[in-house]
């Protein structure tokens, strides 16, 4: 019969459990928790396949809309952004994922539609070696967005997520994408948690406001015959709806918004003339033609 031996005078030592450590897929899906994202609309691939295995473990707080090709996923992404003052996200793989998002892309550029995509894409190493499905997405999307970034260490994840976030949300709101190569997805790391930013150096949201500017407007107004106020979506973006109404009333000049604009002065408001341009109202582009000031307001003369 076999007996155990004892070690007299010795005290094995308790062994410490290894640190739990995240993938960079769970990262992602941590940042966009802590960012209050409650729903990603998508379509799966292989590129992008870590992210949606770890997505599974997230069903209860995370909604995903599967879309049947990526252009429906950031179109839905842009709608839900406007009705619900939230950032859009988007899932979609490498090659033709993310190159079908380029349209929704540009729309969400003009219309100012803040849509942040994260995209899968291969591995580090075959990056630049024609590899199946690899596309060159960042310099595709350069022209579309305000800000793109590929990460390729899951390290990166967590800052470039919180960078991505606050462009896309701040100054003129806008798309961003970000490109996460497969191994950066699939990578184990000491995650510390996600801590949103609210800073870059090198990035200025709000535009310098010069006074004397601001004065020689008010001279303006204040000394035309027959001014006239064209606003735009930017007094929605601004969350000005209030202010551009008081400044109306209290000036009693008239006002036609473009397209994108029209609900930030109710239309049966009597200082609402309708909306300019050749789909518009008549009196509107009558009065911007006689006008001796034009006020333009949160819009573009495109």
């Amino acid at each position: 019969m076999k007996t155990l031996e004892k070690t007299a005078g010795k005290t094995p030592a308790p062994q410490q459990a290894e640190a739990a450590q995240s993938s960079g897929s769970q990262a992602i899906l941590e940042a966009l928790i802590a960012e209050g994202v409650k729903t990603v609309f998508g379509y799966p691939g292989g590129a992008i396949m870590p992210i949606y295995d770890a997505l599974y473990d997230y069903n209860d707080k995370l909604e995903h809309i599967l879309v049947r090709h990526e252009q429906g996923a950031i179109h839905a992404a842009q709608g839900f952004a406007r009705t619900s003052g939230n950032v859009g996200v988007v899932f979609a793989t490498s090659g033709p994922g993310a190159t079908n998002l380029v349209t929704g892309l540009a729309d969400a550029m003009i219309d100012s539609t803040p849509v942040v995509c994260i995209t899968g894409q291969v591995f580090a190493a075959l990056l630049g070696t024609d590899a199946f499905q690899e596309t060159d997405v960042i310099n595709i999307t350069t022209p579309v967005t305000k800000w793109n970034f590929q990460v390729t260490d899951a390290e990166e994840i967590s800052e470039t997520l919180a960078k991505a976030f606050h462009i896309a949300k701040t100054g003129r709101p806008g798309p961003v994408l970000i490109d996460i190569t497969k191994n950066a997805q699939l990578q184990l790391f000491d995650f510390k948690g996600y801590k949103p930013c609210n800073h870059i150096r090198s990035y200025r949201p709000k535009p310098i406001v010069r006074k004397e500017f601001v004065e020689q407007a008010a001279q303006l107004i204040n000394e035309a015959k027959k001014p006239f106020v064209l606003f735009g979506q930017g007094v929605l973006l601004g969350k000005a709806e209030k202010e551009f109404k008081e400044f109306l009333e209290k000036s009693g000049i008239p006002a036609a918004a473009t397209v994108m604009g029209l609900s930030a002065l109710e239309t049966d408001h009597p200082l609402h003339m309708g909306m300019l341009g050749m789909h518009g109202n008549y009196a509107p582009n009558v009065m911007t033609n006689e006008c001796d000031v034009l006020i333009a307001i949160g819009m573009r003369f495109d």
